[in-house]
């Protein structure tokens, strides 16, 4: 059985931007490469799919429209009035 070849990033970057450039076959790719076609065809749509995820901003807060604040609040102030009964009763 033969053994599995794991690709680094950078290489599956090169040969999705080359198979994006168009300029070469997917059969003169693979040759270069020396990977299958299809393999070529699953990183290129990857990157096509994905790659606009590279130039997200990820300072940008991101908040969750379900959360109720209400509900939190009362949560929390529930939690201080068992921290207070209980500091009371540890005496």
């Amino acid at each position: 059985m033969a053994k599995r070849t794991t690709y680094s990033a950078n290489f599956k970057l090169k040969v999705a931007l080359s198979a994006l450039k168009e300029d070469k076959t997917l059969s003169e790719l693979s040759q270069e490469f020396k990977i299958h076609s299809a393999q070529i065809v699953k990183w290129k749509a990857h990157l096509t799919k994905e790659g606009s995820l590279l130039f997200e901003d990820g300072r940008k807060k991101k908040t969750d429209p379900e959360v109720d604040i209400e509900a939190l609040y009362a949560q929390i102030g529930k939690l201080q009035t068992q921290l207070e009964f209980l500091k009371k009763n540890r005496d």
